[in-house]
């Protein structure tokens, strides 16, 4: 049954609502985090075919004590381990990032302003809005006036007006203006979550290295399991060798059709790229991405809202008129102090007193 309001109404939500829309699954819920999982990292770095063609002749030559003969597994444990370092410290950056850009929202409740997180809104929340504020759910403006960026949606860089009654879609920007809007969709059902959902999937790692590593994995592992009870078979049976001599001769044959010096050194390098990277304040999420950067030899960047913060600062004032300059100055100090306007221009006669 849908709910009616009152839209004079501002005193926003009451605590038993609020908890009437939670228990209702009405509640907000956060999008999932854009990295990996740690279990996620881990197993992919370490559940790969050439890992496992190797381990399996580790633990062959383990079963018959041949430990001198083992010590190949270090270099793939050390891939191993670049790999894993090198994502999960990717990944403690990123979600630091995350939770810095981690948006609060102002909403009414029991006739109360509160800033409250994200997750924590629900249907029908009454939020206050002002310049430079991010719609973070579906709305529809019940008192006030908006001026809307809208551009991440529209791609359309001209303000857009709202009055009430007007919709407010989750991903636009206050620019200026004050109003207060009611939430009319959570979670999923908010319009930026439609569209990522649409385009959300899984992008593999596109590498000519990797690529070519993974070919020559998949066609050695058609041969090795073959070709290693071919060689054991005829190390024991024809030549009369003993178990761990069997063992051992085909180990080594096998052993060098996994390239294992060549994985260690594109790991190394990459990870020496990385690192120098790194010095220079640039993040790298994945380490074959290294590979991606050295194919650019243009790179184009979008410097709106990179370089430029949008603030204002007064410089100096002209004045219009013949007015007494009290008098002038008792207006200006009138007008601050009646107007609830939140824009940049605002902001700069607040942070310096204007003197005529």
């Amino acid at each position: 049954m849908e709910r009616r309001y009152n839209t004079d109404d501002l005193s926003g939500l009451t605590e038993e609502e609020v908890q009437e829309r939670r228990e209702s699954c009405e509640g907000n819920t956060v999008a999932d985090q854009i990295t990996k999982t740690k279990p996620q990292i881990i197993r992919d770095n370490l559940f790969t075919l050439f890992n496992f063609l190797n381990f399996l002749i580790a633990a062959l030559l383990f079963a018959v004590r041949a430990y001198s003969n083992m010590l190949f597994i270090a270099i793939i444990i050390l891939n191993i381990l670049i790999g894993i370092f090198q994502e999960l410290k990717a990944k403690k950056l990123v979600d630091e990032l995350s939770v810095l850009n981690r948006p609060t929202v102002r909403v009414r409740r029991d006739n109360e302003e509160r800033k409250i997180a994200l997750e924590e809104i629900v249907k029908d929340d009454l939020m206050v809005l002002a310049s430079g504020d991010q719609i973070c759910c579906d709305a529809v403006v019940v008192s006030g006036a908006l001026e809307m960026n809208e551009s991440l949606l529209t791609g359309e860089s001209d303000a857009v007006v709202k009055e009430p009654g007007a919709e407010l879609l989750s991903g636009s920007f206050v620019i200026s203006g004050k109003a207060y809007a009611r939430v009319i969709h959570v979670g999923e059902e908010n319009y930026a979550s439609r569209l990522a959902s649409e385009v959300k999937k899984e992008k593999k790692v596109n590498s000519e290295l990797l690529g070519s590593m993974r070919r020559v994995t998949h066609f050695t592992s058609f041969l090795i399991i073959p070709l290693g009870i071919i060689l054991f078979l005829e190390s024991y049976l024809l030549r009369n060798a003993s178990v761990e001599t069997a063992v051992v001769s085909s180990s080594a044959a096998l052993l060098g059709m996994l390239p294992k010096g060549l994985v260690l050194l594109i790991s190394v390098s990459l990870a020496a790229g990385v690192i120098r990277l790194a010095r220079m304040k640039i993040l790298v999420q994945n380490i074959y991405s290294l590979e991606t950067l050295a194919h650019i030899d243009t790179l184009c960047l979008d410097k709106t809202g990179t370089i430029t913060n949008g603030r204002l600062k007064v410089r100096a004032v002209l004045p219009l008129t013949e007015l007494p300059k009290g008098e002038v100055d008792d207006l200006v100090q009138s007008y601050m102090a009646a107007s609830d306007d939140n824009n940049a221009t605002f902001h700069a006669m607040k942070e310096q007193e204007v003197s005529l």
